[in-house]
């Protein structure tokens, strides 16, 4: 089958490789009728390659018709239509218990001393062939898909894998009430959705960016923005704006929805061009040990919100010694909650708003680029670059 693979530095390529069978009785194989490309994914593009392999499989955003199932599956059978969700759970051990499915101790990582595997995202996660392919095997599918209803197109449903979990877990973590107020830092795919979801439940959404495009997608959702061209790497000139938006207070809470590679960093961003360049046994420390994520916008989350608010983290961090500004954060008594979303967590209060006739999410028009695989290397460019308006892609197998 045709695959994207990494093979370096800014480096993908669509290569046949073998095509994925059944190896335990809790395995699925999908044919993939759709996969994004997430923003998650160009980590791993520029800034994470200390911990792929030439060859590894990329994609965390699969959807497609069952295949084959193992002998333990018994919730999907041949011919289903599916969404599978980007981490991997098993739904019985003590933490799916909990609901926590990204900590999933059947397949959390304790060598590298992380959570749950997750799809085409790395050794620190499994290493897991991903979904940016033509077919994909299904660990732990006993429990892990998610059946849709046939009728409406890919893109109704795509997005449950990953981008409407993760935008509604930052929601919910957020804690705004409706009636408040919220910060939304980066209006790419996660930013743009949470501000919707945000919106759909009633609170006044201040959406924050620098790109024109996205900016005006906001805006043609009656979302309110605030562009920070100007000024992006000044979190506390954003935070000044912010509160003359909010009687002086700041908003109830805030989402960051952008992450490591932030704009307005230019040390941090010379770090993790740096560490791309290096043998991957000096990267690798360097990533996990050192501050060099780009922190602009998580300090600007900081000056917005207001005393006693909540700051929800959406975007991916990596690095273990980034300075916090921790009497800032005492002072003003923050809550801050974060981490990868539990996806099927919030299934079941998101379907209703993906099978309405209405699509009050706006998940139809969602993706600026429906592409075949071949195009996925010159697709990663223009997204990482932001170029051609590239907002939201899906390739289509």
């Amino acid at each position: 089958m045709k695959a994207v693979t990494w093979q370096g530095i800014e480096d993908v390529r669509v290569d046949e490789v073998p095509d994925p069978k059944i190896e335990k009785p809790t395995d699925a194989v999908i044919k993939v009728t759709s996969t994004g490309l997430c923003g998650s994914d160009l980590h791993l593009y520029r800034v994470l390659g200390a911990f792929i392999d030439a060859g590894d499989i990329l994609g965390h955003e699969p959807m497609g018709i069952v295949e084959e199932v193992g002998s333990e599956v018994e919730q999907i059978s041949k011919g289903d239509r599916v969404v599978i969700p980007f981490n991997i759970s098993c739904g019985h051990c003590w933490m799916c218990d909990q609901q926590l499915f990204a900590q999933c101790e059947t397949t959390q990582n304790r060598d590298t001393q992380t959570g749950a595997s997750l799809f085409g995202f790395t050794k620190l996660y499994g290493q897991v062939p991903g979904g940016q392919a033509e077919y994909l095997r299904v660990p732990q599918a006993q429990f892990g898909p998610i059946k849709v209803p046939e009728g409406p197109p890919d893109d109704r449903f795509l997005y449950l894998s990953d981008v409407l979990p993760t935008a509604w877990q930052a929601v919910e973590y957020a804690d705004v009430r409706e009636g408040g107020s919220i910060g939304i830092f980066g209006l790419g795919p996660i930013g743009q959705m949470a501000a919707r979801v945000a919106q759909h439940r009633g609170a006044r959404v201040i959406g924050i960016d620098l790109v024109p495009e996205r900016l005006e997608m906001a805006r043609q959702r009656g979302i309110e923005v605030l562009d920070v061209s100007d000024g992006a790497g000044d979190a506390m000139a954003i935070g000044e704006r912010v509160r003359e938006l909010t009687e002086g207070r700041g908003t109830d809470s805030v989402i960051d929805a952008v992450g490591m590679e932030a704009h307005g960093a230019p040390i941090g961003a010379f770090a993790q061009r740096a560490a791309g360049f290096l043998p991957d046994s000096l990267a690798r420390p360097m990533i996990q040990k050192a501050g060099i994520d780009r922190m602009s916008v998580l300090y600007a989350c900081f000056e917005s919100v207001r005393r006693g608010g909540t700051v929800s983290i959406s975007g991916v961090y990596g690095g273990a010694v980034d300075p916090m500004p921790m009497l800032q954060l005492f002072d003003k008594g923050l809550q801050l909650r974060m981490g990868q979303a539990h996806v099927k967590r919030w299934i079941d209060e998101i379907m209703p708003l993906v099978t309405d006739e209405e699509d009050p999410l706006g998940t139809e028009d969602f993706a600026t680029h429906h592409l075949p695989l071949s195009e996925a290397p010159r697709a990663y460019e223009v997204f990482q670059k932001k170029q051609d308006d590239a907002f939201k892609v899906i390739f289509q197998p």
